[in-house]
């Protein structure tokens, strides 16, 4: 029986991107994709493009990163890293800004040619452990022009970039997971805004359990990172119909936040911290979380650097304080 054509034979990208099989008995075991490993290839990408994009005084560069790692590769990650996806992702755009900075600083016309940032770091069933690969965009959730989709790939026994224009229909094979969808809005001022949640109990040495980080989509919000000190041993994470004011209550100023949306608690006695949902929808770590009655809690343990997704969009990162 004749083997099955692939899309990548059909463009024949087959023996570019994913050579043949008849020098894998000579490769050397992969290593496993690293966090440092990840956030270095989204700097060099994002480098990359501004040597390739910027014009006479103008400083361009994409806004849309697309990452691609093999499937054994990506679940592997994600099975003992759970959560660093997004502080990887937050790093990078912290990095992007101090990079545009210096250039602005040194004369450079510095305008995006979007309002946001976008992530998609995702697996292709077609890529070899140790392939990674890289599609950029100006416009996020735009190709511009379909015949003029920049790939970047490095395969895995050569280690040496290759790029081409091909149509997006490449990106048909892509396999997308929640964990690695991350949006976050664009800040034209270059600096590092931090909204405190509860800045009237940061001071007197209290003892703080957790620090809780959350950056919005919502407009008034754009750019800015909302930051919450756990200093009561149970607090509630509420949305914006959250009408009390207290230390204990976390509120998200979003309507993809249900109020109340979670209990979090500290333990005294094992010294762990525990979350309870009575949102539509909460996954921490990729794992859907029961949702709860409030007079009848359930709870689950919730580590330290774990990520909280709530109702698919509102993404809270918890740190140690």
């Amino acid at each position: 029986m004749a083997e099955k054509s692939t899309f990548w034979k059909k463009t024949g990208l087959q023996d570019l991107f994913l050579p043949s099989t008849k020098n894998k008995a000579k490769e050397t075991p992969v290593k496993s994709l690293t966090p440092d490993e990840v956030y270095k290839y989204i700097l060099e990408k994002f480098n990359e493009s501004i040597g390739q994009l910027s014009f006479a005084n103008r400083i361009v560069f994409y806004h849309e990163y697309i990452i691609c790692f093999n499937e054994e590769d990506y679940k592997e990650f994600l099975a003992h890293k759970q959560g660093l996806f997004g502080i990887i992702v937050h790093e990078s755009v912290n990095q992007f800004y101090q990079l545009l900075a210096a250039y602005r600083k040194a004369g450079k016309t510095v305008e995006p040619s979007g309002s946001k940032w976008v992530f998609r770091l995702v697996s292709h069933p077609d890529y070899q452990r140790g392939d990674k690969g890289f599609i950029g965009k100006l416009l996020p959730g735009t190709t511009q022009k379909d015949e003029n989709l920049r790939v970047t790939f490095i395969p895995r026994h050569t280690g040496i970039a290759e790029t081409l224009d091909v149509n997006k229909e490449i990106l048909n094979g892509f396999t997308y997971y929640s964990e690695g969808y991350y949006e976050l809005p664009y800040t034209n001022d270059f600096t590092e805004q931090s909204v405190s949640a509860n800045k009237a109990e940061a001071g007197g040495g209290q003892k703080t359990y957790a620090r809780f980080e959350t950056i919005l989509p919502d407009h008034s919000f754009r750019g800015k990172k909302l930051e919450f000190l756990m200093r009561s041993e149970e607090i509630t994470i509420s949305g914006n119909e959250e009408d009390r004011v207290a230390p204990h209550i976390f509120t998200i100023p979003s309507e993809w936040v249900n109020t109340p949306h979670l209990s979090i608690r500290h333990n005294q006695s094992d010294g762990k911290t525990y979350l309870a949902s009575y949102g539509e929808k909460t996954i921490v770590n990729e794992k859907d979380v029961p949702r709860s009655e409030i007079n009848a809690p359930q709870w689950i343990e919730l580590p330290f650097n774990s990520r909280i997704l709530l109702n698919g969009i509102i993404g809270i990162n918890i740190f140690k304080p």
